[in-house]
C-alpha cells in the first residue's frame, strides 16, 4: 500500500504544472476526471485524491506567487524635516545635509532603503570630517551616494572665494555662496596668559544689512537676502578648516542683522551647539535691536549672551547714529532687555562705539550709567572704539578719551571692558566688514568686471566664471572685529 502511495504521489507531481494548480482548486473535480486514474490503485478513493492535490496546491501556491508578483519598486519618501526648511523656488530645488542632526540623517538614510547606521557616517563625515562633497563620502555606498545626488541632495558647503590675514593673526574668509554672493566671516585667535588659545568666530547672519548704522561698512553696501542655516553653520567649519583647530567661541556679529533672521539663527544656533558642539555660554548673539524679537528669543531660555548694539545713552543722539531706532525707542529696548534678564537670568551686555567728539564724553558715561541704573543692575558695557570706514565722517577717539569714558562708568559701579581691536589691517575689525562683492553678483562675462565699480557688488550675486576669479581684484581696506 505505502508502494501504490509513493507512484501516485508522483504521477501527480508529474501530472500537474504550477499553473493548472492555481487554477485547481476552481475546477478540481474536472481535473481529477482529466487524470489518467486507470494508474491510480482501485483502493484509492476520490476523496484521497483531493487530499493530496490540495496538500500539494498549498505547498506550491505561495513560492509562485512570489516567483510571478513584479519586483517591488523601492520608494523614496520625501523626508518631512527637509522639507519644513525646504529652500525658496527663487534658490534652486537641492536639499541640503548640513544643519542636519544625527538622528535626521539616520531617518534620511532609511528613507532611502539603507540601514540607519549609514545615517550616523553621514553624520561623521560631514560634522567631523567636514567633508564638501558627497561623492567624497567614499565610505559610504555608491549607490547611496548617486541616489542622493540624483535626489537633489548635497553637502551645502560653499567655497572659499578669498582669504585676508592680518598681522595679528585674524583671519578674514569670503565666502561664495550658491547664488554667488559672497559673505564675510573672520576667526580671531586670542592666546591666554596660560597659554591656551581660544578661537573665536565672528559669523554672518545676512548678506548685507538692510539697517544702515551710519558708523557700519556693512550696512552702507546695501543689503540682499538672509542667509539659510547651513550657511551660517559652514562659516564656522570654513575657520575650523584654515585654522586646523577647534572653534571655542561663536559671536553672531557679522554682516546682518541677526535678529531680522531670527528663525536661521536659533537654527543655526541649535547646530552649532549639538552637532558641531560649541556650548551655549561660548556663543553671543547681537542686535541693534528690532521689536519684538527681544521677547521671542527670551522664550527660547538659551544660555548664551544677549549684546545690545546701544551706542548712546539717550533716544535723540541714537537716532542719528542708528536710524532704525526710530522705530524703537530706547526705553521700549530697555524694558525688554529688563524682561530678558528676568525670563532668563542671564545679564545683558551692551556695546557701545565710541565715535570721537559724537558719543564719547565723560558726560555721556555718565548719561549712560544712570539710564542702566535705571532700568536695573548686572549689565555690563563693551566699549568699541571706532574703526574706520571708507566713506565715514566718524573718527576714531584718542585712548584718553576712551579710558576716561571707561573710568566714569567704573566710578558708578558699571562693569565696563574695552574690546581690542583685531584684525584692522585686514578690515576684519567690528564694523568694517563689507565686500565689493556683497551687492552684485559675480558676472559670467569676464570681461565685463573690470568695467563694474566692485563697491557695488554687496547686494547683488557675483557671477563670475570660475577661471578669473583670482584675477579679480579684491579692495582689502575693508575691516572687521569682534
Amino acid at each position: 500500500m505505502s508502494d501504490c502511495c509513493t507512484d501516485f504521489d508522483s504521477v501527480i507531481s508529474l501530472k500537474f504544472s504550477f499553473l493548472s494548480i492555481l487554477v485547481f482548486p476552481f475546477h478540481l473535480d474536472y481535473h481529477l476526471k482529466k487524470l489518467c486514474l486507470r494508474k491510480v490503485p482501485s483502493s484509492f478513493s476520490l476523496s484521497y485524491v483531493k487530499v493530496k492535490m490540495l496538500a500539494l496546491f498549498e505547498q506550491c501556491s505561495m513560492p509562485l506567487a512570489r516567483a510571478v508578483r513584479p519586483p517591488r519598486r523601492t520608494r523614496v519618501r520625501p523626508y518631512s524635516t527637509v522639507v519644513a526648511f525646504a529652500p525658496s523656488s527663487t534658490r534652486g530645488n537641492s536639499q541640503v545635509l548640513l544643519g542636519l542632526s544625527e538622528n535626521d540623517l539616520q531617518q534620511l538614510a532609511l528613507d532611502f532603503g539603507q540601514q540607519s547606521f549609514r545615517g550616523k557616517q553621514l553624520y561623521h563625515l560631514i560634522y567631523k570630517r567636514k567633508l564638501r562633497e558627497i561623492q567624497d563620502f567614499i565610505q559610504v555606498p555608491l549607490g547611496f551616494r548617486n541616489d542622493l545626488e540624483e535626489a537633489g541632495w548635497k553637502v551645502g558647503r560653499s567655497p572659499i572665494f578669498r582669504t585676508v590675514t592680518a598681522a595679528d593673526g585674524t583671519v578674514k574668509l569670503l565666502l561664495k555662496l550658491e547664488d554667488n554672493r559672497l559673505i564675510e566671516t573672520v576667526g580671531i585667535p586670542v592666546e591666554d596668559n596660560k597659554g591656551s588659545v581660544r578661537l573665536t568666530a565672528c559669523v554672518s547672519s545676512q548678506v548685507g544689512c538692510p539697517l544702515r548704522c551710519s558708523f557700519c561698512a556693512t550696512g552702507k553696501g546695501g543689503f540682499s537676502r538672509n542667509l539659510r542655516r547651513h550657511e551660517i553653520v559652514e562659516q564656522v567649519l570654513a575657520i575650523e578648516e584654515v585654522f586646523k583647530r577647534r572653534v571655542t567661541n561663536v559671536v553672531f556679529m557679522g554682516m546682518g542683522e541677526p535678529m531680522l533672521n531670527l528663525k536661521a539663527v536659533l537654527e543655526a544656533h541649535h547646530c552649532l551647539n549639538k552637532d558641531v558642539q560649541i556650548g551655549q555660554r561660548m556663543m553671543t548673539i547681537s542686535t541693534v535691536g528690532v521689536p519684538n524679537t527681544i521677547k521671542k528669543l527670551a522664550s527660547h531660555k538659551l544660555q548664551s549672551t544677549l549684546a545690545v548694539s546701544l551706542h548712546a545713552p539717550n533716544q535723540k543722539l541714537r537716532e542719528t547714529i542708528v536710524p532704525s531706532a526710530k522705530s524703537y525707542p530706547l526705553e521700549a529696548l530697555m524694558r525688554d532687555c529688563k524682561e530678558y534678564f528676568r525670563e532668563t537670568s542671564r545679564r545683558v551686555s551692551f556695546e557701545y562705539a565710541l565715535l570721537a567728539g559724537i558719543n564719547d564724553k565723560v558726560d555721556h558715561a555718565v548719561e549712560l550709567a544712570e539710564l542702566l541704573h535705571q532700568w536695573g543692575h548686572g549689565y555690563h558695557v563693551n566699549l568699541i572704539p571706532f574703526n574706520p570706514i571708507e566713506g565715514s565722517e566718524y573718527q576714531r577717539p584718542y585712548k584718553k578719551a576712551v579710558q576716561a569714558f571707561a573710568n566714569a562708568l567704573e566710578s558708578s559701579k558699571i562693569t565696563v571692558s574695552v574690546r581690542q581691536t583685531r584684525g584692522l589691517d585686514a578690515n576684519a575689525a567690528c564694523g568694517q566688514l563689507r565686500n565689493e562683492f556683497q551687492k552684485t553678483p559675480l558676472v559670467t562675462d569676464s570681461d565685463n568686471l573690470e568695467s563694474q565699480p566692485l563697491i557695488e557688488f554687496q547686494k547683488t550675486p557675483l557671477v563670475t566664471d570660475s577661471d578669473n576669479l583670482e584675477s579679480q581684484p579684491l579692495n582689502t581696506n575693508v575691516a572687521v572685529t569682534c
